[in-house]
């Protein structure tokens, strides 16, 4: 019998230009937000408390825009990089354009803007993403450009070397030219 088993993308199979979307959407709740937001110790009264949020200027609480971020990477992993990555090497231009409100429900795409094999650590390729998060009427509530380290088809079978490996969760370990 023919199995398949779900995974992310190797290196080579990432194009430039190419934007997926990721399905199916996920409606937030209002336990959602209360979780995630004393989860992470952020007791920002705008997420908690909905009177004094009554009276500030979107009129209401509003869903932890970590929790808006965490989500819509979250969503591309099983598409995009699941067993697939080495390392998340970091985020730039994260911003939030529209507030997401309780019962929202967040849609996610990414779109593959470049990608490059590794300098110095033959078999891994690096791939900017960007995020979008949209809500169910389309507007845009989060973007960000992510850069993640993954593996080349041929070495994906490499045995584990575990000092490689604590050096490609090192964000200080960089190429030879400074750049991961």
């Amino acid at each position: 019998m023919r199995e398949i088993e779900q995974r992310g993308l190797y290196y080579e199979e990432f194009e430039p230009d190419t934007r997926y979307l990721h399905r199916p959407g996920r409606t937030v709740t209002e336990a959602d937000n209360v979780l995630f937001t004393t989860l992470t110790m952020n007791t920002q009264a705008l997420h908690l408390d909905a009177a004094w949020s009554a009276r500030q200027p979107f009129g209401e609480r509003l869903v932890n825009s970590m929790f808006t971020l965490a989500t819509i990477v979250g969503a591309s992993v099983t598409q995009l990089t699941q067993g697939t990555i080495v390392a998340n090497l970091g985020f730039s231009e994260v911003s939030f354009p529209h507030p997401l409100h309780h019962g929202d429900t967040l849609y996610s795409e990414t779109v593959v803007l470049a990608k490059r094999l590794s300098a110095s650590r033959p078999g891994q390729g690096i791939v900017t993403l960007e995020h979008t998060g949209r809500n169910q009427d389309g507007v845009i509530v989060a973007t960000a450009t992510r850069q993640v380290m993954v593996w080349c088809r041929d070495a994906a079978s490499v045995p584990s070397d575990p000092a490689r490996d604590a050096d490609a969760l090192d964000p200080g370990a960089a190429e030879p030219d400074g750049i991961l």
